[in-house]
């Protein structure tokens, strides 16, 4: 017999499988000894008040042992002779496109510009020196931004059905099945290099290709149709061309293929996006203020989240993609940036706890920015302007932290009050930190916007607002700052047939997850579009 129960426990009987079977027996009046098994389908924290609990949705196996693994399965067939679509960029929209296009008949062909995602790690590492790849960074290779940038898989989005799909096949590739039963869901940067290499092992033994290295020059286009790729083997310095429906899934920072799409005449849209600091704290001090609790997590609890979102002058500010007892890293993709995200390792066990905290910024906020003298000097109406500033604002934070991968950086609390920090706190950012009066050369828009969200977030939650904390420059690449305009229908680009935008590169999606969903969706749309 299978049932289904709700337990609301403390975390010290959440930590441990026989101790919740008692107390699941207890509750159920069932005779312990007749469990033969349970399984956690959903697992959330409850913080809200000084005694913490788990809220937990459990399966219990009564006399009998479960028959499967606990997710199903899918069998990728041999497409070695289907059909070919090409699909340009290995992050989570390009990869997922892959497996689903295995899955529904067609045979993917990757073109990735970046390095496989071992080989990536010697890169980011001289990120650190101040040696940046252009090619090979954290944000191009293998597994695209999210593979060395922590792995969460949270999304809001509604599509349930669809998101189960993509955790059943990371599950399927390597990923713990607590995935599945997590409220905020987690792999850790140093779980999902594997994960990555076994999805990329699936596409190559059914007959699917990944070329690494390749990166994409111009596309094949007559009469308004897309018929595929030309694309240079840098590691071989030869041009190779790749036929065949393209899903264009290169990610939110190759700027590039944004120029010459825009050089060509191919439709694009400037988008809003948010841009801002990363904000990193103590550990310690996030789990005490999180868990009401001057000892901090304890034993039995996991490094605490944080999730703040407020309205100042009109505009959102919030807390983005918060890493606990993670690491601040280095994002540049090229020279002359400074680029700053954040990561956590599966036990999320380091001394600091940071989260980007952002403001939304709109394209017509460009021809507002000043600070004593423009910072944008672009023209405002290009679909590239958004992109322009983005890349004018990470110059200044290179020039600002010495022209090397220095971040410039100030204490909360001297930020927000506008007075100069002597010297900083402690940080995880390997390249180190230099102080700098953020709250002078950042765009009043963003660092007006964010000193007024830093008091209200320290009287919401007391003890945030410290200068313990480091508030670091500049968090920028949190999503497209340009959409590649598609059909709503075919998900083909409105002027080209046989172009797909996909993921969070075209403007269609934030992070792994909702970019794996359009990944899916963009194969589907090949498949409908060729008729086979």
């Amino acid at each position: 017999m299978i049932r289904e129960i709700e337990l609301r426990v403390p975390p010290e009987q959440a930590a441990n499988n026989d101790t919740l079977a008692a107390v699941a027996a207890k509750e159920t009046a069932i005779d312990r000894r007749t469990i033969c098994c349970l399984r956690v389908l959903k697992r959330s924290i409850d913080a809200r008040q000084r005694n913490i609990f788990i809220n937990l949705k459990l399966r219990l196996f009564i006399n009998e042992q479960p028959a499967d693994e606990g997710f199903p399965r899918t069998v990728y067939p041999d497409v070695s002779a289907c059909p070919r679509v090409i699909i340009v960029g290995a992050g989570p929209a390009g990869l997922f496109a892959a497996l689903r296009a295995i899955e529904i008949g067609l045979r993917p062909v990757i073109i990735e510009r970046g390095k496989d995602v071992r080989r990536r790690k010697k890169d980011t590492a001289q990120i650190t020196k101040g040696i940046v790849c252009g090619e090979s960074n954290y944000c191009f290779g293998e597994g695209g931004a999210g593979a060395y940038s922590d792995g969460k898989l949270f999304t809001r989005s509604k599509k349930r059905g669809q998101i189960e799909k993509i955790l059943f096949a990371l599950c399927q590739h390597g990923a713990d099945t607590s995935i599945l039963s997590d409220a905020h869901p987690h792999i850790g940067t140093d779980r999902l290099p594997r994960i990555i290499e076994n999805i990329r092992a699936t596409i190559i033994s059914c007959g699917g290709e990944v070329h690494f290295e390749t990166k994409m020059l111009r596309l094949i286009v007559r009469e308004n149709r897309c018929l595929g790729c030309e694309a240079i083997n840098m590691a071989m310095d030869r041009e190779e061309t790749y036929r065949g429906p393209v899903i264009l899934a290169t990610g939110h920072s190759a700027r590039d293929v944004y120029r010459y799409l825009f050089a060509g005449g191919i439709a694009l849209e400037s988008k809003a996006l948010a841009m801002g600091v990363r904000l990193e704290h103590p550990a310690e001090l996030i789990d005490q203020i999180q868990y009401h609790n001057r000892n901090g997590r304890g034993k039995y609890l996991p490094a605490a989240e944080y999730n703040f979102v407020t309205q100042t002058g009109g505009r959102g500010v919030y807390s983005f993609c918060m890493c606990p007892g993670g690491f601040v890293i280095p994002s540049a993709t090229t020279a002359k940036q400074v680029v700053v995200n954040g990561m956590s390792p599966a036990a999320r066990n380091s001394r600091w706890s940071n989260s980007g905290m952002v403001v939304e910024f709109r394209p017509d906020d460009l021809s507002a920015i000043e600070n004593g003298k423009a910072l944008f000097d672009g023209d405002a109406g290009s679909p590239l302007a958004m992109m322009e500033f983005q890349e004018q604002l990470e110059r200044l934070a290179w020039q600002q932290g010495g022209m090397r991968q220095t971040a410039p950086a100030q204490r909360m609390g001297d930020f927000v009050n506008g007075r100069l920090s002597y010297d900083l706190p402690r940080s995880s950012y390997a390249p180190g930190l230099i102080s700098s009066p953020l709250h002078f050369w950042l765009p009043k828009i963003i660092a007006g916007s964010l000193q007024q969200a830093f008091k209200t977030f320290g009287k919401n939650s007391r003890g945030f607002l410290t200068n313990e904390a480091a508030v670091i420059a500049a968090e920028t690449r949190t999503s497209s700052p340009v959409r590649i305009p598609r059909d709503q229908l075919t998900l083909s680009h409105i002027e080209l047939q046989g172009l797909f935008p996909c993921g969070e590169g075209a403007g269609y999606s934030g992070g792994i997850v909702s970019s794996a969903v359009d990944g899916v969706r963009c194969a589907e749309a090949v498949k409908a579009s060729i008729g086979v």
